[in-house]
């Protein structure tokens, strides 16, 4: 029996993307439905569409950029924004896990799958773009020295960033945030 792998890649139960320079050159339709878009919405477009910041995504690129290098794989959970349908301009919770064809150029060409974690993990509050960043770092379990060190930022400034995260979500302590981040 042969294996039709474009259906396999069509049907997948997670979003797809393959990559060029950070660019969709294809999408599976887990990912359309995702983002509330259609595949030529998707193809041909950077994935700075599907960020809720310019910012972000370039921010995002150049920290995965090393790590793509070393293992060949990236992967997180961040805050993403659906493009288009009853949704359009929602932010929500998505694991992004990715994968360079070619370590020596990370970006050149990629294979990427998108889960959205809306159901279990809704977004409560507003956020703006660094808040956003901050929030995904702690709930990793990274120290405020950690995560300054990751954003490129001083720890003190990750420790505004937390106090504003630990206001917005009423949390009464580092635990409690995490809990509150991951629980919504």
């Amino acid at each position: 029996m042969q294996i039709d792998y474009r259906l396999a890649f069509d049907l997948a139960p997670v979003g797809l993307a393959l990559s060029r320079e950070r660019t969709m050159v294809d999408c599976n339709q887990a990912l359309c439905e995702m983002f509330g878009a259609t595949r030529e919405q998707l193809v041909g477009q950077s994935f700075q569409i599907l960020y809720p910041s310019a910012d972000e995504y370039e921010r995002l690129g150049a920290r995965m950029a090393p790590l793509l290098g070393r293992s060949g794989m990236y992967a997180d959970d961040r805050i993403m924004k659906r493009v288009g349908g009853a949704q359009a301009g929602e932010t929500f919770w998505c694991h992004v896990t990715g994968r360079a064809v070619d370590r020596s150029a990370p970006h050149a060409a990629g294979i990427w799958t998108f889960e959205d974690l809306s159901s279990r993990r809704p977004v409560k509050a507003e956020l703006t773009a660094r808040e956003r960043e901050v929030a995904a770092l702690v709930m990793k379990g990274m120290t405020s020295k950690q995560i300054g060190k990751a954003l490129a930022i001083s720890h003190r400034t990750v420790e505004i960033y937390r106090a504003r995260l630990m206001r917005k979500y009423k949390a009464d302590s580092a635990m409690d945030l995490v809990h509150r981040l991951v629980t919504g």
